[in-house]
């Protein structure tokens, strides 16, 4: 009896203590919630920031390699040829216009002495460029600021001198680059080989004066490489030419490099076989030379059972295009016309393949805001005059994408955007993403988050590529992924690139597992850690690419068409403004972008 008792009583605190932490855990739920409310915009700010960072990027890099005499601005002092704030350059992202303008001022080395103290005669050692990007729509300024090398060398009357500058794709200075400098119009020949210090950095003080003379090659095991041209009749304007050096003066050039990628493309038929020996011609959009234009990378390859295989590649944007004479037309691509190859990635890109045709019509139907492809669009293509005909289609293919955590877990089924399905109670959700829990000013050492399930549609899905944002975190934590499918949405079996448990996904664009195609439902599980309780990385998106079958992401291929400027599209979706576009031409193989606003 005594024993009864005891059970009975230790049964019934149990029971209390899971009530009162219920009640603990509902009160926390209500005070986060107004957190989220109150940190609504955080998320959009984040966004328009990166997007405004890579907007910028090229533009700094072109300042860093203007001769140095005309690096100011119309109007301003120093005077030169940049844009100032009265005659703003306009650029373009993501449907925003943004105002570019610029400021540039001397600044003194106080190394040198100073013009307070009469030390320092001629104060103007460097020129300070702020870049401004304004956006039209909100007015908001963001501001850039880079430093350019003197324009002499002060005691150097009889030789010249090289600054070098070594940054990656995200303008983070590279330590340790080889730089390679010869020059054969010079007697004795210069043949140098340097290495970047740790601000990325090298200057080469004594060279003899040459005009175009100094041909300049910076690499790194593992990265891509930089170099400048000489002036040829194939390349006779080039955009980074071998350097001049003239006597007093320092001459600097400016090189990006970063991690080599690899990029996949399949070459695939209509019933999603590989088809080989298919020609495709692979150009990037950096350019080594201008009026004409030359692509740094422009060549043809052949696939080899349905697959191009291209290593140590570049970052860059690169459309492949088949080459003609093949009988074969692109029916569609995943993902969508070209690809965005990020530093240190294993990405894929599919070219859907049909027989050509002499006339058609690829209609590739995007979200205004968001620029993300549509599925299940209906597309309506008719055409009138004697002979009346009329075409449909749906758009197939897609991404998931979720950016927005805030609906809390206990979601099954990917319903409400804003929903997930659990967590592991150790991270906290906000609005402008998802981070570790804090307690008491100090973030938790990891945490887990697992999203609703998500649906293909079909057991014929195959998966590309997971992506998130941001790309990069802080050093001292980490954001890695695995990934689960099935076609049963009961059995979850977490895996990383390799296909196995032991393994995760820890950079953006990684091409996931083929262990995952063929099945319908997907889920990931992102692994939040940190080794400083004062950081924590921040997830504000997550993205996976598939496709269903053979079907391609917001595309609809209407082939076997006739000649004519006759033609009315029509393109219907739930929740978008119908949008009709009356008297379309098709003449041979045709191209067209339908935006759709909700």
């Amino acid at each position: 009896m005594r024993t009864q008792n005891k059970i009975k009583i230790l049964q019934g605190f149990t029971l209390i203590e899971a009530v009162v932490g219920i009640g603990i855990a509902a009160i926390l739920l209500v005070g986060v919630i107004g957190v989220f409310n109150a940190l609504n915009r955080v998320t959009k700010v984040n966004r328009q920031q990166t997007v405004i960072t890579n907007l910028t990027a090229n533009e700094l890099e072109t300042i860093r390699n203007l001769p140095y005499s005309t690096i100011g601005t119309v109007s301003g002092n120093p005077a030169g040829n940049l844009n100032d704030q009265a005659n703003p350059k306009i650029l373009s992202a993501e449907g925003i216009n943004y105002n570019i303008y610029y400021e540039v001022t001397y600044v003194d080395d106080s190394a040198d002495g100073t013009i307070l103290l009469g030390t320092d005669p001629a104060p103007n050692d460097y020129k300070q460029v702020k870049m401004n990007v304004q956006n039209t729509v909100t007015g908001q300024v963001n501001t850039f600021v880079t430093t350019v090398s003197p324009k002499g060398l002060e005691g150097l009357s009889n030789a010249g001198a090289l600054y070098i500058k070594v940054f990656n794709a995200s303008g983070q200075p590279v330590a340790g680059a080889s730089v390679s400098i010869t020059n054969n119009l010079v007697n004795p020949n210069i043949i140098l080989n340097r290495q970047t210090d740790a601000s990325g950095n090298w200057i080469e003080v004594g060279l003899p004066i040459s005009v175009n003379g100094y041909h300049i090659v910076v690499s790194k095991s593992g990265y891509s490489s930089d170099q400048t041209y000489p002036i040829t009749a194939g390349n006779p304007n080039p955009v980074k030419p071998d350097a001049t050096i003239i006597n007093g003066q320092v001459t600097q050039v400016s090189f990006a490099i970063d991690l080599v990628s690899t990029l996949n493309i399949s070459t695939l038929n209509q019933t999603c076989q590989p088809l080989s020996n298919v020609g495709v011609n692979v150009k990037g959009s950096k350019l080594i030379g201008t009026n004409p234009n030359v692509l740094k990378f422009d060549q043809n390859f052949s696939s080899i059972a349905g697959l191009i295989a291209l290593q140590n590649m570049e970052w860059d944007n690169y459309l492949p295009a088949l080459l003609t004479g093949q009988n074969l037309m692109i029916y569609g691509t995943s993902p969508i016309q070209n690809i965005n190859l990020l530093p240190g990635t294993t990405q894929s890109f599919t070219l859907n393949l049909g027989p050509e045709t002499s006339d058609s019509l690829l209609v590739i139907v995007k979200d205004a805001a968001t620029q993300a492809t549509l599925q299940d669009a209906a597309v309506h293509l008719r055409k009138g005059g004697s002979q009346p005909q009329d075409y449909y289609g749906t758009t197939g293919g897609s991404v998931w994408v979720q950016n927005d955590w805030t609906g809390g877990p206990g979601q099954a089924n990917f319903t409400d955007v804003t929903k997930y399905f659990i967590d592991d109670g150790q991270i906290e959700v906000k609005p402008s993403g998802v981070e570790l829990l804090k307690i008491t000013g100090d973030y938790v050492s990891n945490g887990e988050l697992q999203p609703s399930t998500f649906d293909t549609g079909t057991a014929s899905s195959n998966y590309s590529t997971i992506t998130w944002m941001p790309t990069s975190q802080n050093p001292a934590t980490t954001l890695k992924f695995q990934i689960a499918s099935n076609n049963d949405n009961t059995t979850w079996d977490y895996k990383g690139p390799d296909g196995t448990s032991g393994t995760f996904y820890t950079v953006p664009g990684t091409s996931i597992s083929n262990a995952h195609d063929s099945n319908r439902y997907v889920r990931y599980r992102a692994l939040l850690s940190t080794t400083d309780e004062k950081k924590t990385p921040v997830m504000t998106s997550v993205q996976i690419n598939y496709v269903s079958g053979c079907f391609t992401p917001g595309q609809v291929i209407f082939p076997g068409l006739t000649a004519g400027n006759n033609y009315d599209l029509d393109v219907t979706l739930a929740g978008y403004q119908t949008q009709i576009l009356p008297g379309l031409n098709v003449n041979g193989y045709q191209t067209i972008e339908v935006l759709m606003s909700p």
